[in-house]
């Protein structure tokens, strides 16, 4: 049965169901246990499954990720928080040399089951420190799986897979999300990590667009087909590993392939699609892949100059019907 849920919610319902599935689950990180969260999704954990199972730390991320790798490997399976992406810089030597390498330098004999859960993004005036959008950085590192959902069921689906995995996870949700309302099933499913979704069938060129810019991309699939041009919106959700077969085909079919991300340009998550394409779909490519994202400087203060950098619908819409227009001209 369906509901509509907000994003929170179902990120909220994925920590309690799986909390009271698995009693080695825990949770911590600052304010997630008396607070609820800086963004209300640890709400109510404390109350059910108090003070051992769901703790506040200091604000020392180094120390939460090196909690969290601890504890990983003792047998629990911790569910931390750092709040803001941004704030991952300040725990690197611990997500990226350790956590991430651990299994692999223990020969798979070491299991790492932990999830790392932040906050990434713009659209709030928060600046340059605080609305870094990040999960390129993070794709690039052997041994971490990233992910990124875009609607709730996604979140929630998503979520209780993270945690049941034995690798680590990062799993990045966008701060505009939080109250966006979705159908979400009830009761216990998963959505397996690594697989890619088709959110919206087309024949005339392929969007590959994750998090918040999913939406902005659906919106502006529906304002290109009363244009006449039909777009295929595909959802990666997880970055690493990432579903290169299901965007492939995609591409295969549409001959054509718009990306696009929040995070800068250069070096982007846009660019490995936009190689993935070229490497195994040249031949169908009736034009050359392209990319929509930020342009290449720190997010800006100014409300109008942050909307300036951030891909919106209409500049999504944009793109689009310059890639067909192009093949058009090609033809």
């Amino acid at each position: 049965m369906m509901r509509e849920i907000t994003f929170s919610q179902a990120l909220n319902e994925a920590l309690m169901e799986e909390m009271g599935r698995d009693k080695t689950i825990f949770v911590a990180g600052e304010d997630v246990a008396r607070f609820g969260g800086i963004f209300g999704v640890t709400a109510g954990l404390l109350k059910k499954f108090g003070p051992k199972r769901v703790k506040d730390t200091p604000i020392s991320e180094s120390a939460i990720a090196g909690l969290a790798l601890g504890s990983a490997l003792t047998g629990l399976r911790p569910v931390v928080e750092i709040q803001f992406m941004d704030f991952l810089c300040s725990c690197m030597d611990e997500v990226v040399n350790q956590i991430a390498k651990t299994r692999y330098m223990y020969g798979g004999a070491a299991r790492v089951p932990l999830v790392i859960r932040t906050q990434g993004g713009g659209g709030f005036g928060a600046a340059a420190q605080h609305s870094q959008t990040l999960e390129a950085w993070f794709a690039h590192v052997p041994g971490l799986k990233v992910v990124m959902p875009g609607t709730p069921r996604d979140a929630k689906g998503l979520l209780k897979s993270a945690i049941r995995e034995d690798n680590p996870v990062l799993f990045v949700e966008h701060k505009a999300l939080y109250q966006a309302k979705g159908p979400v099933p009830e009761g216990d499913y998963t959505i397996p990590l690594g697989e890619a979704e088709v959110k919206r069938k087309g024949r005339d060129l392929t969007i590959v667009a994750y998090s918040l810019m999913l939406g902005r991309a659906l919106a502006a699939a529906e304002k290109l087909a009363g244009e006449g041009i039909e777009a295929e919106v595909v959802d990666p959700r997880t970055l690493s590993p990432l579903d290169a077969e299901a965007i492939v085909e995609s591409v295969r079919r549409t001959r054509r392939l718009l990306v696009v991300h929040e995070a800068p340009l250069t070096a982007g998550l846009g660019a490995e699609i936009a190689a993935l394409a070229a490497e195994r779909a040249f031949g169908a490519l009736a034009a050359p892949p392209r990319r929509l994202a930020c342009p290449d400087v720190p997010l800006p203060f100014a409300p109008v100059m942050e909307k300036f950098c951030i891909p919106s619908e209409e500049s999504i819409a944009e793109a689009a019907r310059g890639l067909c227009g192009e093949r058009a001209a090609r033809a």
